[in-house]
């Protein structure tokens, strides 16, 4: 059954309505086998918190994300460098384990003609991030949004995330940061476009 279909005009933090029966079975079952009572007090509303947690978590499939750069200016005073956000936080959830993904991204762009309220770069990896990911496709995913949309001179993008699946369970290994990276058009292309952009992004 579809239970993404049609059920996200609502807030999913002022749902506090319906969860399907079946949901909230599959969520006692999992508790029932990490050893737990579902029946317990403290578990009886567990199934539907967790339910609509989730829908939360996953409302990036809601929308295109890229609807979010429709909105562009042209008037910029004749600039045309690098437009850079970055230490942008963000959450995920790992596809393979559902486990958090928490980190920051950089983004930046060199605008051909046209640029977009900074804002919106946040809310394109956030509607990403709102899924289940790895965060290789989210890299790509977040620059390629971009180079689509707004259609600019470069594109650049670079993730630094922990992964729970990583430090909750497996090897438990704490502090560890993965960085992941994607460039398009001239910061592809061109090494001092690409040197240039990498050091706004690194410097402090």
């Amino acid at each position: 059954m579809n239970y993404l279909a049609g059920n996200f005009d609502v807030d999913p933090l002022e749902e506090k309505a319906f969860v399907p029966e079946d949901i909230q079975e599959s969520i006692r079952n999992l508790i029932r086998w990490a050893g737990d009572d579902p029946d317990r007090e403290g578990l009886q509303d567990t199934p539907k918190r967790v339910a609509r947690a989730w829908r939360e978590y996953c409302q990036g499939y809601a929308a295109d994300p890229g609807i979010h750069l429709s909105r562009t200016f042209e008037e910029v005073g004749g600039y045309d460098e690098i437009v850079l956000l970055k230490d942008i936080p963000f959450q995920s959830h790992c596809e393979h384990h559902m486990a958090p993904i928490t980190g920051t991204a950089a983004i930046a762009y060199l605008p051909a003609n046209r640029v977009v309220g900074i804002s919106k770069l946040a809310r394109v990896l956030h509607g990403y991030a709102q899924r289940l990911q790895v965060q290789e496709r989210l890299t790509a995913q977040v620059a390629q949004s971009i180079w689509d949309n707004l259609k600019p001179r470069g594109v650049a993008v670079v993730i630094e995330a922990q992964h729970g699946c990583m430090t909750g369970r497996g090897v438990k290994t704490h502090g560890v940061g993965m960085v992941t990276s994607r460039m398009l058009g001239c910061f592809l292309d061109d090494s001092d476009s690409r040197r240039e952009v990498l050091s706004l992004i690194n410097k402090r």
